[in-house]
């Protein structure tokens, strides 16, 4: 080997080592600056909600803020592939959900992202039980008494959702399935605006998480029909299951997790992990949890490997339901 190629070769060799001695001080110092949460949807909407609650409490453990950024648009496919694109370092984490994470792969054929491979599993936050409601001045006070009333009103029915894509639209898709409905759909940008619309009276109906149902349904804002889970929400003791209600085929349930970018180094991932481990130990996030509904996953539930297999299970769920779609109206 020629002197000038051993010098080469030399610095090369150099280069690296420095390198990755560079990328493992900045694991270990990890995190050395603020930490950027995306949220796929608009603030005040159920995602936000548990968002905000979850990063309160990690931005304390990490000893660096964790700031929200509300990035709407395409049903949280926008800011899912904004997410997706960023630097794997992880300072820039999402909040992802049922939408963005499974159901996503079945309404966008042309999705730009894979949620199996295109993302680091970081850790399940929540479950979210999925109820029927509808303006507080319908004429109808139950599941039985909605059904006639959307029968006789086939041609005024509409319905809120919060972008093709969202659990607000995906879950009651499955509920107008099932009932033969095919109200004209309204969308908004994002959740909050559209139980807004429906707190108006703008709209007769929509499906929507628990979080940001139960706010309103206690001062009478709205009234709801069913939770779509096998046991009643202690959260609405009152409110009957789908199956009490009369419609057992209607079984669903959202979720939220945090998701980084792929190739995001796995001590990083781990950091991130255990300080949402310690969030969802934390009494005071609990009790805000669960006074909102929410279903707080167990120890063995949070780990990166049990949100990669529920992701899977997800896709392959929603997306014979969900394929082939009927466009919009």
């Amino acid at each position: 080997m020629s002197s000038v190629k051993f010098i080469a070769a030399a610095a090369c060799s150099f280069f690296l080592v420095l390198q990755g001695l560079n990328t493992a001080h900045a694991q270990t110092d990890y995190p050395a600056r603020t930490i950027t949460m995306i949220v796929p949807f608009a603030a005040g909407g159920p995602t936000d909600i548990v968002g905000r609650i979850v990063a309160d409490s990690m931005s304390r453990t990490l000893g660096q803020q964790i700031v929200i950024e509300n990035v709407i648009g395409a049903g949280g496919t926008t800011a899912a592939t904004r997410a997706m694109r960023a630097a794997p370092d992880g300072y820039t984490i999402i909040l992802g959900h049922m939408g963005t994470h499974a159901a996503a792969v079945a309404l966008y054929p042309k999705l730009a992202y894979n949620p199996t491979t295109d993302f680091a599993p970081i850790g399940m936050v929540a479950g979210m039980p999925v109820l029927v409601l509808a303006r507080k001045d319908l004429a109808a006070r139950n599941l039985g008494e909605f059904i006639s009333y959307a029968k006789e009103h086939v041609d005024e029915l509409t319905m809120a959702h919060a972008g093709v894509g969202s659990v607000s639209y995906v879950t009651c898709e499955l509920f107008n399935s099932i009932l033969g409905l095919k109200p004209k759909l309204i969308s908004y940008q994002g959740t909050g605006p559209a139980m807004n619309a429906l707190v108006l009276g703008r709209v007769d109906y929509m499906c929507d998480q628990a979080v940001s149902v139960v706010p309103q349904v206690l001062p009478g804002n709205v009234k709801v029909f069913l939770v779509a889970t096998p046991t009643r929400n202690p959260a609405l003791p009152d409110v009957p299951t789908a199956k009490e209600a009369g419609l057992p085929k209607f079984q669903a349930s959202a979720w939220n997790a945090l998701f980084a970018p792929k190739s995001t180094p796995q001590p990083i991932i781990a950091r991130l992990n255990a300080a949402l481990v310690t969030a969802l130990d934390d009494q005071t996030v609990r009790a805000r949890l669960l006074e909102l509904g929410s279903d707080i996953p167990d120890l063995a539930g949070r780990s990166p490997e049990a949100l990669a297999a529920l992701v899977k299970s997800e896709i392959a769920k929603w997306t014979p339901i969900l394929t082939p779609t009927e466009g919009t109206n």
